[in-house]
């Protein structure tokens, strides 16, 4: 887990009003701790398994998010004329209503403020992700049923 995941996790905490939350990996313990009286603010807790038990995830983990770094600063120049739609919630990322059914949408396909462009499953509910924007739909930026995190950029729109 690196520092923009944890930095998300502890703004997603922030937002939902929990008063603390625990995530506990193979790697990684977290203890969220919001609104205490005595500090007045956030407080984190985050301890690593030694390396030895964390040996063979760790190095993949640290190569995936430094091309992915890279990838979107390229892509912001590009596509700076686009509006981007993000996810709200962390969940699994679903393309259609179910598996038997079309997508909400496709490339190329016009949507309107209010359309339903995607579904997220979180903690087994499936939440209908609308569009804020009208335009045309540029790109999917996320593959059909992997997960996504809070704020992660779903579609690009071209809302001219």
């Amino acid at each position: 887990m690196d520092i923009k995941e944890i930095q998300s996790l502890i703004k997603f905490v922030a937002k939902s009003g929990a008063s603390e939350v625990k995530l506990e990996t193979d790697e990684i313990k977290i203890t969220i701790k919001t609104g205490s009286a005595d500090s007045g603010g956030e407080t984190t807790y985050i301890q690593q398994l030694p390396p030895a038990m964390a040996q063979a995830p760790a190095p993949a983990a640290a190569a995936a998010p430094a091309p992915a770094a890279e990838t979107p600063a390229a892509k912001n120049e590009e596509d700076s004329k686009y509006v981007t739609i993000k996810s709200p919630i962390i969940g699994t990322f679903y393309r259609k209503p179910s598996p038997d059914k079309p997508s909400f949408v496709e490339v190329g396909d016009s949507i309107a403020v209010g359309d339903v462009l995607c579904v997220i499953e979180a903690m087994k509910l499936f939440n209908d992700i609308e569009s804020e924007v009208s335009g045309k739909i540029v790109k999917v930026l996320v593959d059909d049923s992997s997960p996504v995190e809070f704020d992660q950029p779903l579609f690009l729109v071209d809302p001219s």
